[in-house]
């Protein structure tokens, strides 16, 4: 009679904090009455902290604010702004809302899409870009708009597209 082999329990700790964002989250949690109001905060300190929110990170924050994983999981999918896939250094996010595509908004995607030889979701194989197309980046009057990580550019066009790009090392 033959035996199925042994199987090894390989132990996986939970992910923890590293120590500059602990005191990142532990300053957050302070400005709320109850831990739980701190889950978008917390959600903002893991993703700088691993530059999107891995499966763990959530668990993490779950643990953290003390809130059920699938409520952080549905929190984090309804914002667009939270990252559940790793992202390139530069996280290109153009709004294509009639706003910014009435002045040209589409025609600065292809442009993206042409220069970077990528689409929408999609990273360069260098890690370099993500380019995104995005619903309203909040600058109506001032379009098109594109954002760059945490940084807003409006009134673009190819020209200053480009220029921004040359930028990003």
């Amino acid at each position: 009679m033959s035996r199925a082999p042994a199987t090894v329990a390989l132990e996986t700790r939970p992910l923890e904090w590293p120590e500059a964002a602990r005191k990142q989250v532990e300053e957050a949690l302070t400005h709320y009455p109850n831990r739980r109001s701190a889950v978008l905060p917390a959600l903002w300190i893991a993703q700088r902290t691993w530059g999107w929110i891995p499966p763990e990170a959530l668990r993490l924050v779950a643990r953290t604010v003390e809130l059920p994983e699938p409520e952080v999981f549905g929190i984090a999918t309804f914002y667009t702004m939270f990252n559940l896939q790793p992202v390139g250094r530069h996280h290109l996010q153009l709004c294509l809302t009639v706003s910014c595509s009435l002045v040209g908004a589409d025609r600065l995607y292809e442009h993206l899409r042409r220069r970077l030889g990528i689409g929408h979701g999609e990273t360069t194989p260098d890690g370099r870009f993500t380019l995104r197309k995005v619903e309203c980046l909040a600058a109506c009057g001032n379009g098109p708009c594109m954002q760059v990580n945490e940084d807003y550019y409006e009134n673009l066009d190819e020209a200053a597209v480009d220029r921004i790009l040359e930028k990003l090392t």
